[in-house]
């Protein structure tokens, strides 16, 4: 569950799956030894470790170490969907079940953003959000950018309603991620598909994204909301500089 990509672009990454859990609703403070041992996983010790209240919104909130508030494993934001920093030792941690985790980085001004995408932050394009914030706050450029689609609910698994398919109106290219159910009004989405529209629209091109293909309702590796039921556990992805 590596990027190549980001590999060879020099960004640590790791997908914390059902070996963990970073539902803290469900687990407490197990969160703790789940956190410190993805870390030690990754053979990592940041100086801060941050998360954020994930309300699939649109957020990006800067990390440098001093930013945001004391949580139970490290530093937090509320109502943030977005983590993005420019110095090294600082580890950026998203949490998801379904959703698609998204990594933006620029391997040459050293500026990474970490995202969870639900449909909702899809919808309001936090992918593009994000690219923005390091082109205008950190002067990336964007043809230097590597992008990465994690692992998250495959198409084929992702039935969801009319209201959702309208949501996406804005976008001129939809039904090519909506796959219409027959006899319903009931369509098959894919949040990969959908990001990656998002980024090539920003100007990034094929050879800049990494998309895996690994599905969280197909995969025992991972944690899945609909595969799980209520008690679902979540998912993180961790990055650092």
């Amino acid at each position: 569950m590596h990027s190549i990509k980001l590999t060879q672009a020099g960004l640590s990454h790791y997908v914390a799956g059902s070996a963990y859990n970073f539902r803290q609703a469900e687990v407490g403070e197990q969160v703790i030894q789940d956190a410190n041992r993805a870390l030690a996983t990754m053979g990592i010790q940041p100086q801060a470790l941050y998360s954020g209240t994930q309300v699939h919104g649109v957020n990006i909130e800067y990390c440098d170490g001093q930013t945001g508030q004391d949580g139970l494993y490290g530093k937090t934001f509320p109502d943030t969907d977005g983590l993005i920093t420019d110095r090294p030792e600082i580890a950026l941690l998203i949490k998801y079940a379904d959703c698609t985790p998204i990594v933006l980085f620029d391997p040459f001004k050293k500026v990474q953003a970490l995202l969870h995408s639900g449909w909702r932050g899809t919808v309001q394009e936090i992918a593009s959000h994000a690219i923005e914030r390091m082109e205008t706050d950190f002067h990336c450029q964007r043809e230097h950018l590597v992008a990465y689609l994690g692992p998250s609910i495959d198409q084929a698994n992702y039935e969801v309603g009319p209201e959702v398919y309208a949501a996406f109106s804005a976008f001129p290219d939809r039904d090519q991620f909506f796959q219409p159910q027959p006899k319903s009004d009931k369509f098959k989405l894919s949040m990969l598909d959908a990001n990656r529209f998002l980024l090539l629209t920003n100007g990034l091109k094929d050879h800049q994204i990494d998309v895996s293909r690994q599905s969280t309702i197909e995969s025992p590796a991972l944690h899945s909301a609909r595969g799980e039921g209520p008690t679902y556990g979540l998912n993180a992805l961790i990055t650092m500089i």
